[in-house]
């Protein structure tokens, strides 16, 4: 079985899958960050978002092949604790409701913000339009995104 080196919240860690399995499945079952959640396992809900090199990707759809020697950001590694503007602002707004998928939403607002520090409502709405919430915070999750906006800028 082949073997892959990962780059995760700054840590090197050495694994052996197969070379097309899930990277989300290698996060949760082989190395414990459970922060990244199963949702549909098909890249539509958004619960299983990390960042790639800096930018949001779907990890239920993306084989460990194509993540070796890149860098990997889960919810745990955002911050070491909760002081990222995005998940400062999530609590400040409270916006969750169930929470599960929280992560994967916390994810990508802050991979939008890095890109666009002062994202307007239609901005947000496009950025955020794949991430569900069964909960309908979609409301709160847009005024989090503005008071992070702010909070970092």
């Amino acid at each position: 079985m082949p073997r892959f080196t990962l780059h995760i919240n700054g840590k090197k860690h050495r694994i052996i899958a197969d070379a097309d399995t899930p990277l989300l499945w290698i996060l949760r079952d082989e190395l414990g960050y459970t922060g990244t959640k199963f949702g549909c396992g098909r890249g539509f809900c958004g619960a299983c978002t990390i960042h790639l090199d800096g930018e949001a990707i779907r990890s239920c759809m993306t084989a460990v092949e194509y993540v070796e020697d890149r860098r990997i950001t889960t919810i745990e590694g955002l911050s070491e604790n909760n002081s990222h503007s995005v998940q400062k602002a999530w609590l400040a707004e409270e916006v969750p409701q169930c929470g599960y998928c929280q992560s994967g939403q916390i994810m990508a607002a802050a991979a939008l913000l890095k890109r666009n520090p002062n994202p307007d409502d239609a901005t947000i709405n496009s950025a955020m339009r794949m991430n569900l919430c069964r909960c309908g915070t979609y409301d709160r999750i847009r005024k989090a995104i503005h008071r992070a906006a702010e909070d970092q800028g």
